[in-house]
């Protein structure tokens, strides 16, 4: 079994228990899902700076309307007002 690769053990025990098969689903499902909302943390999330020579504040360019929360579950973003000053 040492020179059995991971796949082939994997194929081997679904094939002995295929109840395993929906269990894997879930556990790729979640794991794709942790993937995908990592990458749009990283991507869309006002305090990420990926370019500091261009734009090296970021949260400051943010309009008072702009909805940088995932879900908002209370807040009407478009009424609201700018209380901040520019800089």
């Amino acid at each position: 079994m040492a020179g059995t690769s991971l796949g082939g053990r994997l194929r081997r025990q679904i094939k002995g228990n295929p109840a395993l098969i929906p269990m894997m689903g879930f556990i790729c499902l979640g794991m794709g899902s942790a993937a995908l909302y990592l990458l749009r943390l990283a991507l869309r999330s006002p305090d990420v700076c990926w370019d500091r020579k261009n734009n090296p504040e970021p949260w400051n360019r943010l309009s008072p309307t702009d909805q940088y929360k995932f879900l908002a579950v209370s807040t009407d973003y478009k009424k609201l007002k700018k209380d901040r000053p520019d800089f």
